[in-house]
């Protein structure tokens, strides 16, 4: 069955602009799907809300931007501590290139997808007209928005709870190793903009023979962008900094 597309409230009330928001029978759909039933529900509307539903004087309080940044935290935080757990004989310069991957936007946006959000995301007419529900961007920015406010409304718990069912099929492909070398990545991401190979430079090494920790940094576009990562090798701390360079640049 064809599901309405959800409205943008702009009617006024007392001359201010009422806030957009999900009729009933959606939220219920919404909240089957996320696996979570909201105490507050102005939260998970916030979270749905794309800014280009907003005036824009209304987007830095009314969107899911500060949500997104919220649950960007969060995420990072229980993905660190699955790791932890989990991979109780993994240095650190391991379990962090683990984590870049595991909590890149591409992940999100997975995330977002296998738990159908694109269907309940509030948009402007413009960019729903140009897809933007489809649109990555959008998608991982919701998948973190609605953590966030999982987070407020429920707690902790609540939100690993989320993330450990949004994530399934992300951790499946990570433990099958389907999830690309962040190397690989960013070599793709110079060569699609004509840059030269990214360059790899070990600045550091300390701690004992036995256990050492190499600091390397890597640029891209003759400088311009940089980024360092730490691991117990070389190639742990190349692959850090790659996924760190490729976190900013996606960031930008």
């Amino acid at each position: 069955m064809k599901m309405e597309r959800p409205k943008r409230t702009r009617l006024r009330r007392g001359g201010s602009e009422t806030r957009p928001s999900l009729k009933k029978d959606q939220l219920v759909k919404l909240e089957t799907e996320i696996g979570y039933r909201f105490t507050d529900h102005a939260l998970i509307n916030m979270a749905m809300t794309h800014p280009s539903a907003l005036t824009a004087h209304q987007r830095y309080e009314q969107s899911n931007q500060r949500l997104e940044f919220l649950g960007d935290r969060v995420l990072g935080l229980v993905i660190a501590e699955r790791l932890y757990v989990r991979r109780p004989d993994e240095a650190e310069g391991k379990l962090a290139p683990r984590l870049n991957r595991l909590v890149r936007k591409e992940a999100c946006v997975e995330a977002a997808r296998y738990k159908g959000l694109d269907r309940f995301v509030m948009l402007g007419e413009s960019e729903r007209r140009s897809g933007g529900a489809t649109k990555d961007k959008v998608l991982g920015d919701v998948c973190e928005a609605v953590i966030g406010a999982i987070y407020l409304d429920g707690g902790l718990k609540a939100a690993r709870k989320f993330i450990e069912s949004a994530w399934k099929p992300v951790f499946e492909a990570n433990k099958a190793g389907r999830v690309r070398d962040p190397k690989s990545l960013l070599q793709e991401w110079a060569q699609a903009r004509r840059f030269s190979l990214p360059q790899y430079t070990e600045v550091k090494r300390s701690g004992p023979d036995h256990s050492p920790v190499f600091s390397v940094e890597v640029s891209v576009g003759e400088g311009v962008h940089r980024a360092s990562g730490e691991g117990s090798s070389k190639q742990d701390a190349e692959r850090a900094a790659a996924a760190t360079l490729l976190d900013s640049l996606e960031d930008d």
